[in-house]
This record gives structure tokens, C-alpha cells and sequence, in this order.
């Protein structure tokens, strides 16, 4: 079992990074990839969870203790999955996800792909309670890379496409994005994210 790898960030793609520990390369899904940028120079520090099935074996990524905390908590209730709680996580505010689930909050929580009203009830009533405990610190903040507008867009609306938000609702999300060119694919996805919860 992986508590945390520690290496150089080489690939960004829209559901997972490459990071390089020793010169072996190993893909981790995460929240956000896009929270990393490609950086051969400062190695970076990523929490891991360890997936195994029958038919694969899936390391996640988590940007400090506190969101691995909260994902394997996640993991805990019936119903959800690994992809599942990353896209829970995706959003940028963790605290609005502790709150929901502390005020009940049902609607919000059925926001998130592939969570119904079933699903959002059984992590209410597992998880209330328990993750108020939880001391969650900042995102790791990134200097992106000077973006074009359309590859950053396309990359962040890949990235929504990987966390299971379907095609008609990116659709919409687009338009609104593109009237604010210029972001990088990290801002586009935060805002992306904020629309749709």
C-alpha cells in the first residue's frame, strides 16, 4: 500500500497525472489534474489511494492528508466508488461539500455525477458528523503555463467529460466558459465546476 509518492509531475492529461518517482512513471487519477502543471525541476508530493480489482489496479491522488481523509471517507459509504469521490472532489471548495452534508443538503450533493437522491441520503446520514472533523487546508496553488484560450477550454471540458458530466450539460457550460477567454485550464475547470454545483 502507498501512503504518498513524491517525484516530478511529467504528463497532465484530463483525468490523471504522470509522476516520475526514480525514473518510473506512474498514472494517478486525480480531482483536478490540472492542479499540477508539467514541472521537471520541483518534485511534488501526491497522496495515494490504492484501487484493486479483479480486473485493475488504480492508483488516486489527493493534494494533502486532509483530502485523502475526506476521499477514503467517501469510500466508505455503500454506493460510492473511487470515481465517484473524485468528482465529489473535484470542486475546489471542500467546505461547501462538508456543509451540505452537514445541513443535509441533498440538492447539492445530487449535482455531482452518477450521485442520486439514494446515494446523496446514504453519505448524509454515514458521513454527518464526521467530516466537520476534518481540518482541510488550501488547494495547491500552480503557475500554469501560458494557455491559448481553446486548448485550456478543450482540456478542462475533457477533464468534466473524465468525471462523468454528460456531453449536453458541457455543451452549455462551454458557451458560458468562452465568454471569459484567456484563463488557464485549472481556472476554467474551478469555474466550470463552481456553474455546475
Amino acid at each position: 500500500m502507498y501512503e504518498y509518492l513524491t517525484g516530478l509531475i511529467t504528463a497532465v492529461k484530463p483525468n490523471y497525472i504522470v509522476i516520475d518517482v526514480q525514473g518510473v512513471g506512474y498514472q494517478v487519477h486525480c480531482p483536478n489534474p490540472y492542479h499540477y502543471q508539467v514541472d521537471r525541476q520541483h518534485p511534488v508530493t501526491v497522496y495515494i489511494y490504492q484501487a484493486v480489482s479483479d480486473s485493475d489496479i488504480s492508483l488516486y491522488g489527493l493534494v494533502d492528508e486532509a483530502e485523502k481523509q475526506l476521499f477514503l471517507q467517501l469510500l466508505a459509504v455503500s454506493g460510492i466508488g473511487p470515481k465517484s469521490a473524485l468528482a465529489i472532489l473535484a470542486i475546489p471548495d471542500h467546505q461547501g461539500l462538508i456543509d451540505a452534508i452537514a445541513n443535509n443538503d441533498v440538492s447539492y450533493l445530487t449535482k455531482f455525477p452518477g450521485i442520486g437522491k439514494k446515494t446523496a441520503g446514504q453519505i448524509i446520514l454515514d458521513l454527518q458528523g464526521k467530516v466537520r472533523q476534518l481540518s482541510l487546508t488550501e488547494q495547491i496553488t500552480t503557475t500554469p503555463a501560458d494557455l491559448q484560450t481553446d486548448p485550456a477550454l478543450d482540456d478542462a471540458l475533457a477533464a468534466l467529460k473524465a468525471l462523468g458530466y454528460q456531453e449536453r450539460v458541457i455543451g452549455k457550460l462551454k458557451k458560458q466558459l468562452a465568454q471569459e477567454p484567456g484563463k488557464t485550464t485549472d481556472e476554467y475547470l474551478r469555474e466550470g465546476l463552481h456553474l455546475l454545483n
